[in-house]
């Protein structure tokens, strides 16, 4: 085990909270679930990111002080924690000497500009309270509002008084735009002493120009040795698409894939969380639950939770209180994590995902889903490039799909009667 600088890190590091005493057991059993499903929401035990989370540390300990390090992209499908993993990663930033800002990227929404416009604004802010870099961040608000002009950031351009820096960052070239923003934003920061740390989730979501921009950028501020680095998460396709854009790619960022837990880390993830209230779990209850989740980390979280409110026993969770409790559970998966992205489809992509699960096994070759549908290889193609796109399934290798979304098929067949 590392020997941190400052305790708080090490007990952020160790993501275990400290057991409730006995005597204060049966009165916070009554108010408290320990498990926590919902959309990035940290766990009471975040169980088998240990080695990322290490890494990530070292990272984030070298741009405190002034060391540019190689940026990080988690990839991987829904649910199983990439953005739980990044929110963990925010609040060790925040224990550093570092200033950081968090963006989630959507599929219809603001440009990537205007996401980059308002966080350059918050982290200049951030870093000007040292008095020192005073006039440098004076620069910075002049650089960035000729960006904010000039690709509409109405919001952050009406808050900077100062004239803009015509010239510079508003050419209309997006990588030398971006760029020029970064810099001056590392500059600043290198001045301060202090490290920048951006946070983009859904990154896969952002246009090929604006990855491309934001890539040219950071091989720049890597080549002039200036203290910022991006920690982000994407779908599986993100690896794909950033090859495809620099060749450099993976010069830049370490692509860390985040899967399923192993066995023995999904039972901690159900067990740790219990045993701060003397609860624990027969083995055959484990067994069962691991069964049907697969090591998926949502999926783990939601069914603990049902577990815990159909148990019938203070001190212990049965097989018997798992089987009682799958019925919510899978209710509740089919109303909330699979509906909605169920109901963002077309009735021309569902059909398309219809005949993916009627292909059996998966990944699935694009011509054996055309066949399924009845139609040309080419006429469904642009179905699905469309899917990949809206983050439905991803190429999971040469000519073959698959989904995005573990059990996503399962709830196809349940809902359509494949």
């Amino acid at each position: 085990m590392r020997i941190y600088r400052n305790i708080s890190i090490y007990a952020i590091y160790c993501t275990q909270s400290t057991r409730i005493k006995e005597s204060e057991v049966d009165t916070c059993m009554i108010r408290i679930n320990p498990y926590r499903p919902g959309a990035g929401m940290v766990p009471a035990y975040l169980a088998g990111r240990q080695d990322c989370i290490e890494e990530a540390v070292h990272v984030l300990e070298a741009v405190s002080v002034g060391f540019p390090s190689r940026s990080i992209v988690y990839y991987g499908l829904r649910g199983v924690g990439k953005t739980v993993l990044l929110n963990h990663l925010e609040t060790v930033a925040e224990e550093l000497p570092v200033v950081s800002e968090y963006m989630e990227i959507t599929e219809r929404g603001r440009s990537f500009q205007q996401y980059l416009a308002l966080a350059v604004y918050k982290l200049i802010h951030q870093l000007s309270i040292k008095q020192q870099i005073a006039e440098q961040a004076k620069k910075v608000l002049s650089i960035l509002k000729a960006f904010s002009l000039k690709y509409a950031c109405g919001d952050v351009s009406v808050e900077i008084t100062l004239d803009a820096a015509h010239g510079i960052s508003d050419t209309g070239n997006l990588e030398n735009d971006i760029m020029e923003v970064l810099i001056s934003l590392g500059q600043a920061a290198k001045s301060s002493r202090q490290g920048v740390v951006l946070f983009i989730d859904e990154i896969q979501y952002m246009k090929e120009d604006e990855l491309e921009s934001l890539m040219t950028a950071l091989h720049r501020l890597n080549q002039k040795g200036l203290p910022i680095v991006i920690m982000a998460a994407g779908l599986p396709k993100i690896a794909k698409i950033a090859g495809d854009v620099k060749s450099y790619a993976e010069r830049l960022f370490q692509f860390v894939e985040i899967g399923t837990l192993t066995a023995e880390d999904a039972k901690k993830a159900l067990t740790e969380p219990a045993a701060q209230f003397h609860v624990t779990y027969e083995p055959e209850a484990l067994q069962y639950m691991l069964n049907i989740t697969e090591g998926y980390p949502y999926f783990l979280q939601e069914y603990g939770k049902w577990t815990w409110e159909a148990r019938k026993k203070d001190t212990i969770i049965t097989k018997a209180d798992a089987v009682a409790a799958f019925g919510k559970f899978e209710a509740s998966l089919d109303e909330s994590f699979f509906k909605v992205r169920h109901d963002r489809a077309t009735p021309r992509e569902l059909a398309f995902m219809i005949a993916m699960v009627q292909c059996g096994e998966r990944p699935c070759n694009t011509k054996d889903i055309a066949s399924q549908m009845g139609e040309s290889v080419q006429r469904i193609s642009p179905l699905r490039a469309q899917l990949i796109h809206k983050g439905f399934i991803y190429a999971a290798k040469r000519g073959a799909v698959d989904f995005t979304v573990p059990h996503f098929d399962s709830y196809l067949k349940r809902m359509h009667l494949v």
